[in-house]
């Protein structure tokens, strides 16, 4: 029977290294935005997003004055009192990777640990624009997946690695509402309609990229980019790795096998059915914007519940 302390433990390390890479893509979906050209007005919207998906705005606003490329970046990327940047959520990981060595091959734990030993000397925005900034977002995804796949390669597949993967997934799916839900409030019209469509295009391609999408999209809808579809391939294909109805077969198929009885499984259970049966059309006449604030509230809703049918209550400084 696993302790409580470190199921806890791994289900937090594998969130910690799941959020890292999430805020290193919103990032760097910014950052292609930034590189428009576009009114000032765009350029700060462009930049604000990343705030409201990381669910930080009011954080950001009592240290900084304005939601520009450097304050962004210096707060989501490097700010240690922010329990969300990147910096803060390797270094969490890899605190929580270190209480249990025991249970982590020695291959999972020495590519974390290198991981914040490279990371931890970069304390500014210049230092990550002297290495580029794309390369830097590009280095924190290619890491976050290094590990992962050195965790799926070694680690003996018990109860363990559930937990593991129960955090990995339920940080993505809330990731990836967030991102829809943020960026489908963002693109309704507000300019010509040209303009609009040429920007959104863009926009949208930016977002598909963030979620490694853009590709897969072109190869099941070949044509142009449409909110209505990268809403369906982001909610509704369970064949697409990072979307909603993806991460959810995961997280009910482990909750069913490790959590049989227990509510958490019920409440996973339940929203893997919506996921399941809902269509897009249903989905957009329900109202997509709606739908993604109450999956967020469900998904927060069951990561409470398995901390309070697994782990240890209260969870001591998770975020």
């Amino acid at each position: 029977m696993l302790l409580s302390s470190t199921a806890e433990n791994l289900f937090w390390m594998a969130r910690y290294v799941e959020r890292a890479e999430n805020v290193a893509r919103i990032l760097d979906v910014a950052f292609r935005m930034g590189l428009l050209p576009s009114a000032e007005a765009e350029a700060a919207r462009a930049w604000a997003a990343p705030l409201e998906i990381a669910g930080d705005p009011a954080g950001f606003a009592k240290r900084y004055r304005k939601a520009e490329a450097e304050n962004v970046i210096a707060h989501l990327a490097l700010d240690e009192e922010h329990p969300s940047s990147i910096r803060s959520a390797i270094r969490r990981a890899r605190e929580n990777a270190r209480a249990v060595r025991g249970v982590l091959t020695s291959e999972s734990w020495e590519s974390l640990n290198a991981t914040w030993l490279a990371l931890e000397p970069i304390k500014s925005v210049r230092d990550i624009e002297k290495r580029g900034f794309r390369e830097f977002f590009d280095w924190v995804k290619e890491r976050s997946h290094l590990f992962r796949g050195v965790t799926d390669g070694t680690m003996i597949q018990d109860e363990s690695y559930a937990f593991v993967r129960l955090g990995v997934f339920l940080e993505r799916a809330d990731n990836t509402a967030r991102l829809l839900g943020v960026k489908y409030r963002e693109t309704r019209p507000k300019r010509g309609a040209e303009d609009d469509r040429a920007y959104n295009y863009y926009e949208w391609g930016a977002i598909l990229r963030s979620v490694s999408a853009f590709k897969t999209y072109r190869r099941i809808y070949r044509d142009e980019i449409t909110p209505r579809r990268v809403a369906e391939l982001l909610v509704l294909r369970q064949d697409m790795p990072r979307s909603l109805h993806a991460c959810f077969n995961r997280i009910a198929e482990i909750l069913e096998e490790i959590g049989r009885g227990k509510e958490c499984a019920r409440m996973a259970g339940a929203i893997h059915a919506g996921l399941h049966y809902e269509t897009i059309d249903a989905l957009l006449k329900r109202g997509l914007d709606d739908y993604l604030r109450d999956f967020v509230r469900r998904s927060g809703d069951l990561g409470r519940q398995i901390a309070e049918d697994f782990l240890m209550v209260p969870s001591v400084g998770k975020q």
